[in-house]
């Protein structure tokens, strides 16, 4: 692969109408050499830092992405792309969080942005993907002070490494608490990553956990929480349809209830005669 068909593809992409693009400016022989002088528990699992380190080894040339910047600037700007600082070097293992490599990628990425948003293009920055929790607000607001607030992207974050078929609910718990904390933005990541290509049905599962993770932070961040109140009020006053109407999906609720329905339609199979709510609902008008 040639210099020029990166910035080929990237502008015929580009024509197509692509919104965002995650390009890989951030890796360069300064990038590589922390990398190589640190090592890694997990390996290099980011597809793209592979490639492009790969190439530049083979190569023995600079990453014409990271060289040739205000070229791919142009590109962005003409097709109004905003652009998605990849992160090349994130950890594939919480034993590699924040380490040297990530972080010398995180301060390129950093000084690249300011110049893209100086040329009137809209930049993302991307994080780490695996970090322990004790370390996810380290991450966010280390990210948020070397790029001047820029939008964090936050891939992940995995919060342990031993949840293999269920790591759309690991994801989920660093992603909930790196929105709280402050990131802009997260992905979802369904129940056979690391395993598989996902089914139809694990995308679907992914994507519910981030909404819930999204959710989750935006009660901290954003102070959102009149749909949580509502579903308080609904689940105090035994109304089971506008429950239904709050819930994430409300199809899967009232599939469960409606599949282990009660003799005693007020309550649910859990408690059925003994509900604590309808003992004390006799009692109080809340």
């Amino acid at each position: 692969m040639q210099a020029d068909d990166l910035f080929r593809i990237t502008a015929e992409q580009a024509k197509l109408g692509t919104n965002f693009m995650a390009i890989h400016t951030g890796i360069n022989w300064e990038t590589v050499k922390r990398l190589r002088n640190q090592g890694r528990h997990g390996g290099l699992v980011s597809r793209g830092g592979a490639f492009m380190t790969a190439w530049m080894i083979h190569n023995e040339q600079e990453n014409p992405l990271y060289a040739e910047f205000d070229y791919l600037l142009e590109i962005m700007k003409e097709h109004e792309v905003t652009l998605s600082m990849g992160n090349g070097m994130r950890a594939g293992a919480v034993h590699d969080a924040t380490d040297r490599a990530q972080i010398q990628e995180l301060l390129i990425n950093a000084e690249l942005a300011d110049k893209a948003h100086a040329e009137g293009v809209q930049v993302i920055v991307e994080g780490p993907g695996h970090i322990p929790i004790d370390e996810i607000e380290t991450n966010v607001v280390l990210q948020k002070r070397v790029t001047n607030r820029k939008p964090f992207y936050m891939l992940g974050p995995l919060v342990t490494d031993i949840a293999p078929g269920y790591d759309d609910r690991v994801a989920a718990i660093g992603a909930a608490i790196s929105s709280s904390y402050g990131a802009d933005f997260i992905c979802y990541v369904t129940p056979s990553e690391h395993l598989a290509l996902p089914t139809v049905e694990e995308v679907f599962e992914g994507v519910i956990s981030s909404r819930i993770a999204a959710h989750v932070g935006d009660m901290i961040k954003l102070k959102k929480r009149d749909a949580d109140l509502e579903m308080g009020h609904a689940r105090r006053d035994l109304d089971w349809e506008r429950q239904f109407q709050v819930a994430m999906n409300p199809e899967r609720a009232r599939a469960i209830r409606d599949e282990r329905m009660p003799a005693d339609t007020d309550g649910c199979t859990m408690c059925g005669d003994y509900c604590a709510l309808k003992i004390v609902n006799r009692h109080f008008n809340f």
